[in-house]
């Protein structure tokens, strides 16, 4: 018995890494379909055997850690950087993904709990909770959606283009059904649970129809030239910066110098997130002579940049995303929502301070959470444009990143300097395919040490600087789109689709011959 149990553990593990590999960068997309089925086949099975209702809570802890463990594990790397903190390396790796995976852990324990007795309405009630339990990661506390099921079809944008309907998490509930309904074949008796995999294989290629017919309409559609350039500046600064207390007078020249402003040309220049660590965004006007060459009123600028303010004599920080004219004057600022945990702010502050940790990206205190996420409008010079600003991994948000969609671009800066040169980045970039498809807007990323990319709304990268390289890219005309369902109902079209899901539980559960 002991044997076997540890059999069963080095199983469950490994049917968690495998399943990493169906994520970006790999996509080995069909992978899914074989370790997703096995890990219901094993937990239906193991519900006959083994009435300890507790080792479930086991078993899916142990498919999450070998999940996240093996897409998760550059997050340490962020802690290279500072050698105060490298002695947490071996904790994150095991604790991170650990956390997390108490996620899968409560999924698995809840299907044993409620487990139909019947085949397809169990099937049925273990997509539906995993959907949810996916739903809740990625609200509860900051929220941690990262490496849904769903990005495991990043490459298949017609396919992807649902999420247009029915946004990530509804199809990340499709995606869950879909692999594991090959499951269905090995448990079940009759016909009828062969058709249940049939309906979903027609569903598959009924979404893959459903984009590429937007895909042939959205290229029909006039290109309209826009009477300024956005450029979107990406960088490969050294993330060493924060800790070694470069010139920011250098940072400064090299950004102005990829950027090479023309002076008879409109031009909004979006540079990345947190490339001048040293200066806050009012101190930015100190340097406004290494503008004055390169910089007239035909040119704005959009900067990644922090914020220092005394409110009640206490000092906050925060980040920000910061507009100025040519002569370095505020005229747009957004103060960054969605906070980092432990990268931009500690968690219960006052004690782990006490134990020496402190947040990753700064070494004097936790950034402050801005109050709203405002639509910037900006009217300049003849033209004007309305974007929606994010700052890093507020792009990750599915249905929380707006709730007005009367703009026309989303703008993402980002620095992933922090993920070093490992997968992190490359997931972190899919994200702002599935946001643009959502939206139904255009994404303009703007990174240092990331991919910086003009995305369509259909979720086409039409322009991008890969991976460390340096260089701007042009963002001139764009092609109308409609207004999205999910872009105006959100979330609330999951719900929905719960509630289709234990329609079908209950419905399927009172069939005598299942």
């Amino acid at each position: 018995m002991k044997k076997n149990f540890y059999i069963e553990l080095i199983f469950l593990i490994l049917l968690g890494v495998f399943t990493s590999l169906s994520l970006p960068p790999y996509n080995y997309l069909l992978i899914n379909f074989i370790t997703l089925s096995l890990f219901y086949i094993f937990l239906v099975k193991k519900n006959v055997t083994n009435k300890n209702k507790i080792y479930f809570f086991l078993y899916g802890w142990l498919f999450g850690f070998g999940y996240f463990a093996s897409n998760l594990y550059w997050i340490s790397i962020s802690l290279t950087f500072d050698e105060e903190l490298k002695f947490l390396i071996p904790l994150t790796l095991i604790l991170v993904p650990g956390l997390i995976a108490l996620f899968y852990a409560l999924a698995s324990y809840l299907f044993v709990l409620l487990k139909p007795k019947k085949n397809i309405s169990s099937f049925f009630l273990f997509s539906v909770i995993f959907g949810i339990i996916e739903f809740l990661r990625g609200s509860i506390l900051t929220g941690f959606p990262w490496n849904l099921i769903a990005y495991s079809f990043s490459n298949q944008l017609e396919i992807l283009n649902i999420t247009s309907l029915i946004g990530t998490y509804g199809f990340n509930l499709f995606c869950i059904s879909l692999f594991t309904s090959p499951s269905i074949l090995v448990l079940g008796d009759n016909k009828k649970d062969v058709s249940i995999c049939v309906i979903f294989l027609i569903l598959t290629i009924s979404f893959y129809f459903f984009g590429a017919q937007n895909l042939q309409q959205f290229n029909k559609k006039k290109q309209d030239k826009l009477n300024y350039k956005i450029r979107l500046v990406g960088s490969n600064i050294s993330i060493d910066r924060f800790y070694n207390n470069i010139d920011p007078i250098l940072g400064i020249e090299d950004l102005i110098e990829i950027s090479s402003p023309k002076k008879n040309e409109k031009t909004i220049f979006i540079w990345p997130e947190g490339v001048l660590p040293g200066i806050s965004h009012h101190q930015l006007k100190e340097y406004k002579w290494l503008f004055e060459n390169k910089f007239n009123e035909n040119h704005l600028l959009a900067i990644g940049i922090n914020i220092k303010e005394k409110e009640n004599q206490i000092i906050k920080y925060f980040n920000s995303l910061t507009i100025y004219d040519h002569n370095i004057n505020i005229i747009n600022s957004y103060k960054k929502i969605n906070l980092v945990p432990f990268g931009e702010f500690l968690p219960f502050e006052k004690i782990l301070k006490k134990i020496g940790l402190r947040t990753i990206t700064n070494s004097y205190q936790s950034y402050s959470k801005g109050e709203q996420r405002n639509i910037f409008n900006i009217n300049y010079d003849n033209f004007s444009l309305k974007i929606l600003p994010l700052i890093c991994y507020e792009i990750i948000y599915s249905g929380k990143i707006f709730n007005n969609s009367d703009f026309d671009y989303i703008v993402n800066i980002s620095e992933d300097g922090w993920f070093g040169k490992s997968i992190g980045p490359e997931q972190h970039f899919i994200h702002s395919i599935y946001r643009a498809i959502e939206s139904g807007k255009y994404v303009l990323r703007s990174t240092n040490n990331g991919t910086t990319a003009i995305i369509n709304p259909l979720g086409i990268v039409e322009k991008k600087i890969d991976l460390n390289k340096s260089g701007y890219i042009d963002f001139t005309d764009s092609r109308k789109y409609k207004k999205t369902i999910f872009a105006q109902y959100g979330n609330n079209i999951f719900g929905f689709i719960i509630l289709l899901y234990i329609f079908l539980i209950f419905s399927f559960n009172k069939f005598k011959n299942e």
